[in-house]
């Protein structure tokens, strides 16, 4: 018996551990917002966000449209507001579980429910009309912001509307200066640029 209670040990000991929710750090102009991402529910969200994240595609990127009450959009446009090239569209998750809700994460999209890339949304309150339903898809939450939601707050409370293209982009652009996962390890970076 004791060999056996030896040799399960050894193996559990043996077996990679089991990660926890992926955390990412997104260093702002304004303040850092730590996020943690539901991998078990939105695997293929995750995956596809944290390809961007280990390729360096978020570091730059700007703040395009904030809506006080709602959300605050980034994940596509340079400072100059040129939009930057993506990967491949990926599949719609929001029938996840996840509701829209104050501090989560979710992607945007066209109006096909398959259409997201690289652009994702902190919700600045409790969206439940973006959730999915039996007669609509919705926008799916792969993450929740952890920490920081105050530096959120503070990019939603930036004055706007000097940019006609962009009108609700803070008129002093807000950048994600750095996106990178807070153990530091990033799996296999490969550049989601052209």
């Amino acid at each position: 018996m004791r060999l056996l209670c030896a040799l399960v040990l050894a193996t559990l000991l043996a077996l990679p551990a089991i990660a926890a929710n992926p955390k990412v750090d997104l260093k702002t102009d304004l303040g850092t917002i730590r996020v943690e991402l539901y991998a078990d529910k939105a695997p293929v969200t995750v995956e596809n966000f944290l390809g961007y994240v280990d390729s360096g595609f978020y570091n730059g990127v700007i703040f395009h449209r904030v809506i006080p009450g709602f959300m605050a959009q980034t994940g596509g446009l340079t400072f100059d507001f040129q939009k930057k090239e993506t990967g491949e569209p990926i599949a719609n998750e929001s029938a996840n579980g996840l509701p829209n809700t104050r501090g989560t994460l979710a992607m945007a999209r066209h109006s096909s429910p398959d259409s997201a890339t690289s652009q994702f949304f902190i919700n600045l309150s409790n969206n439940s009309h973006l959730d999915a339903s039996e007669d609509k898809p919705g926008y799916t939450v792969f993450g929740k912001v952890i920490e920081g939601m105050e530096v959120v707050e503070k990019i939603a409370a930036e004055p706007q509307g000097l940019y006609r293209a962009y009108p609700n982009a803070p008129n002093v652009p807000v950048r994600i200066l750095e996106a990178k996962r807070r153990d530091g390890t990033a799996q296999n970076p490969q550049s989601k640029e052209g």
